[in-house]
């Protein structure tokens, strides 16, 4: 993700003491335990023109939860700001730079998988797709029931793991039905609980990352 920004003109730096957002805490129920979190995240990202992000479910957990945390606290006024600076990073490509060609080149059948976080949290649909549309030699045909949760939902995949698995299997049988050779998403999340019931099955389907698509074939 930063060799692409880089390249579409960002001066971009990466703060190595950062941990986590806070979410798995709070989707839990501990939100005592998430808010120190989400304070180190708050003072980790202060100063920074914009917060860039490869998974809209941290971008969608800081926009639209971090106000519930704080909404008492002296540090309402940095959330508010922090939510106006991060952004998932298809999003801040198209929608902040206005750059949708890297010049990134990947031969081969593709088909994109909506995560939920960037659907319905961040409102993110075409975004990804405009990029994709650029990369030479790709050509991505669209699933089945695309818009469709792929299973994961972080503590969903350990308390349901019956019917996590199930979803999972749809969404890769989905896939494998348009002839893709990759599946690409925006969330690693998805991506990891998708490579787990393609490797499980020995399918030669293989999951990318959208910043790892357009980093290529430089």
């Amino acid at each position: 993700m930063i060799k692409v920004l880089e390249r579409a003109g960002c001066n971009v730096s990466y703060n190595t003491s950062q941990t986590c957002c806070g979410q798995p805490a709070f989707n839990a129920g501990f939100w005592d335990d998430a808010k120190p979190v989400c304070s180190k995240f708050i003072r980790d990202f202060s100063g920074s023109d914009f917060i860039v992000a490869p998974s809209a479910s941290c971008v969608g957990f800081v926009r639209n939860y971090y106000g519930k945390l704080f909404d008492n606290s002296s540090l309402r006024h940095e959330v508010i700001d922090l939510g106006n600076r991060i952004f998932e990073f298809s999003e801040f490509m198209i929608k902040k730079l206005g750059v949708e060609d890297v010049g990134a080149e990947l031969n081969g059948k593709a088909t994109y998988h909506d995560s939920c976080a960037g659907l319905r949290e961040c409102r993110i649909k075409a975004e990804p797709r405009k990029l994709l549309s650029k990369v030479k030699g790709l050509q991505i045909t669209e699933m089945n029931d695309v818009e469709t949760c792929c299973g994961f939902g972080g503590t969903f995949a350990v308390k349901f793991e019956a019917i996590s698995i199930g979803m999972g299997e749809q969404k890769v049988e989905n896939a494998l039905a348009t002839g893709a050779e990759y599946l690409i998403s925006t969330d690693l999340s998805c991506l990891m609980h998708l490579q787990g019931y393609i490797k499980n099955k020995g399918y030669s389907l293989q999951t990318l990352h959208l910043a790892d698509v357009l980093a290529s074939g430089w």
